[in-house]
């Protein structure tokens, strides 16, 4: 085996020794820890994922998207129309006037005070939060 391994016989029998001392142990136990409630928690598990969604980032946008629903939804219907083709069926004004039988520039009123409707209510909230 010593020839084989382009060794000495002597440095052979020091490599059996050292490899005798030494012990077979999983990764996963030696990366994982207790917890304060005495549970086993893996080192791996903790590690942070650069890809991961922020958690209370995506709270927050969960919680705006459900405001603006809620403004959306308190408009009076012809603004929440005008809102509903502009933005979700994305209709051009032009092509919104044909379907409320109005004139473009009628359209682009409604469509600003709808806005400003919504900014007020969101900065309403956010200045009672």
């Amino acid at each position: 085996m010593a020839d084989a391994l382009e060794i000495t016989v002597i440095e052979f029998q020091e490599s059996l020794v050292k490899i005798s001392n030494s012990s077979v142990v999983a990764l996963d136990e030696l990366w994982t820890v207790s917890d304060a409630s005495g549970d086993q928690v893996s080192l791996l598990d903790t590690i942070q994922d650069p890809g991961a969604v922020d958690p209370a980032q995506e709270m927050d946008l969960t919680d705006m998207k459900d405001r603006l629903a809620d403004a959306i939804a308190r408009l009076p219907e012809r603004e929440k129309l005008v809102v509903a083709l502009y933005y979700y069926e994305n209709l051009t004004l032009r092509e919104i006037g044909e379907v409320l039988g109005v004139t473009e520039s009628r359209v682009s009123q409604l469509h600003t005070k709808a806005v400003l409707r919504l900014r007020g209510r969101m900065s309403d909230e956010n200045i009672a939060d």
